[in-house]
């Protein structure tokens, strides 16, 4: 059988799974569960195989269910994400089968567990614009119901619309961009446009600006309502009164939907330069304020929730770099842990509320205690460690891998930020009381090293799994770049402000000056500023009061109800 009808199959299982359950609920009661289950097994070993024929070399395929729409795809983007969903989803279904055993409607649930990953295979494999809104739509809706899925929470019903609402926000831009792309290239067909545009990317206009430039920002704005970043990201935070393995659906899988978007308009985004400069912007500012407010929380779900938004974030960033293939690798990774987390945080709780479990070691009174370190470090020597050994770490383990990264502006700038990680890492155990900080200091850098090699092998082989082309990976990379003068000067600005802050900071802990030495007032405003989570929570709130007061006003001049 065709790798393309396989696609079929995949996508066909959870659907004829979600039918079965649903039709079978009132005669097998809780054993209804088992037949989702069955299914979801069926459903990752038909991912894993489909993901071994992309490995070995399978070129390409495709199937049209329904003519020129209904698309399926077999090519490396689709067979990987669909790995990760399928597996992502058969976690949360067996961890479903006893969380959700008192819970009312539990037939119900599965049977929108089982829609939704079918949704999310269709949309990774989706060959044409139709298919691509329809199913893009379609994961908004279910998810709104698994949010509700307590219809006795007022809360988790008023949370779940948040999330609605903005997903519609995000759904009409793409609409958009399918009917501008149709109307130029007179196809919904993605394959059909991306050869089209390749031949001549400046070939259409729309109101006298590029029809390329117009569509990249379009799909990029549906990209940031999904993957929750700045300004767009309230719904994320406050979705964690839905049950606990939806969240983390939700967080490993769904939230990641707009870095595939943008790899899957890979071929459109090669010839949008400034498209990306706004995504690398739109994804920094995300990832900073995402990080300041998962810092400033005391629920361990909601913490998580803007972790997310940071990590989704420095995805969108990555995009914005070029890295494409790297930003992949950054939704599977994180949709891997961040799922186990939340998991795995009821029993977190639950076993902190009877014993904290934390023993009283170096990091625990570190941390907890706020106890000096009884040991003063050479200042010099440590501020020096601090700054060479993370830029030699990362410098290295690239240019094993490959000789030109450093001709990429892309990857200096991702090598900037994980030079600032790592510095922040040693600082932080500078810190610590510790008797032997030369072992301890030993450890985090092997660590680092272990952690950025394999990151960067791991990268670099997706690089040339999803883009085997080099012209093509050189020309998404060139597309990202600035004027080289300035881009050096940032470089060189931002460089000198890191490493003058760092020694700052330094001289700060060498002769014990604290936060009280800065202006009070600042700090109380900026975290009054930050507890408030930026006042968007209000916003959001007047935002969907004033929606459903319309709405209901709306239904009573209509005589709906």
């Amino acid at each position: 059988m065709a790798p393309a009808w396989l696609v079929t199959l995949l996508v066909a299982l959870p659907l004829l799974s979600a039918l079965l359950t649903h039709v079978l609920a009132a005669r097998l009661g809780r054993r209804v569960a088992d037949i989702s289950v069955a299914a979801a097994i069926a459903t990752f070993v038909l991912s894993v195989g489909l993901l071994a024929a992309a490995l070995v070399g399978h070129a390409t395929d495709a199937v049209a269910l329904a003519g020129s729409w209904g698309i399926l795809l077999f090519d490396p983007l689709s067979t990987l994400m669909a790995f990760v969903i399928a597996g992502i989803s058969l976690v949360v279904h067996v961890y479903s089968v006893r969380y959700m055993a008192e819970e009312s409607g539990y037939a119900r649930f599965f049977v929108l567990l089982d829609l939704m990953t079918a949704a999310l295979l269709v949309m990774v494999s989706a060959g044409d614009l139709i298919t691509l809104v329809v199913v893009w739509h379609l994961i908004g809706v279910l998810l709104y119901f698994l949010l509700g899925q307590d219809t006795r929470s007022h809360s988790a019903y008023r949370y779940a619309f948040w999330t609605l609402f903005t997903y519609r926000i995000g759904d009409l831009p793409l609409l958009l961009a399918a009917v501008l792309l149709f109307d130029a290239y007179g196809t919904w067909s993605l394959a059909e446009i991306f050869a089209q545009l390749t031949v001549d990317p400046h070939a259409h206009e729309v109101l006298g600006l590029p029809l390329l430039e117009v569509v990249g920002g379009l799909i990029a704005f549906a990209a940031f309502a999904r993957s929750a970043q700045f300004i767009l990201h309230t719904w994320l935070p406050y979705t964690m009164d839905g049950p606990t393995p939806v969240s983390a659906l939700m967080h490993a899988g769904i939230v990641n939907a707009g870095g595939f978007l943008i790899n899957r308009f890979a071929p459109l985004y090669a010839n949008t330069g400034d498209v990306l400069h706004w995504i690398f912007l739109v994804g920094l500012v995300t990832a900073v304020i995402g990080s300041v407010l998962m810092l400033s929380q005391n629920d361990i779900k909601k913490s998580l929730g803007y972790s997310t938004m940071g990590q989704m974030g420095f995805m969108i960033m990555e995009c914005g770099v070029g890295a494409f293939s790297l930003a992949v690798y950054h939704l599977i990774a994180h949709g891997l842990f961040k799922g186990t987390l939340f998991l795995g945080a009821g029993g977190v709780i639950n076993e902190a509320r009877h014993n904290d479990g934390v023993p009283k070691d170096d990091l625990y009174t570190f941390i907890v205690e706020r106890k000096p370190v009884r040991r003063q470090q050479p200042l010099l020597v440590m501020a020096a460690m601090t700054l060479i050994v993370p830029v030699l770490v990362l410098a290295l383990a690239h240019w094993i891998v490959a000789q030109d990264y450093f001709q990429k502006q892309g990857a200096i700038v991702l090598l900037f930020f994980g030079w600032v990680t790592g510095a922040q890492l040693i600082f932080a155990t500078y810190r610590l009381r510790s008797d032997n900080l030369l072992r301890l200091v030993s450890l985090v850098v092997f660590s680092f090293i272990i952690v950025v090699v394999g990151y960067t092998l791991i990268s670099h082989a997706l690089d040339g799994f999803l883009y085997p082309d080099p012209t093509f990976g050189q020309k998404i990379y060139a597309a990202a770049g600035i004027d080289l003068f300035w881009f050096d000067v940032l470089v060189v600005l931002l460089t000198v402000i890191v490493v003058f802050g760092w020694f700052v900071t330094y001289y700060a802990e060498r002769y014990g000056l604290s936060r009280d030495a800065y202006p009070r007032r600042i700090w109380e405003h900026f975290y009054a500023l930050v507890s408030r989570e930026f006042y968007f929570n209000e916003i959001y709130g007047r935002l969907s009061n004033i929606v459903t007061a319309t709405a209901t006003r709306l239904n009573v001049w209509l005589r709906w109800v």
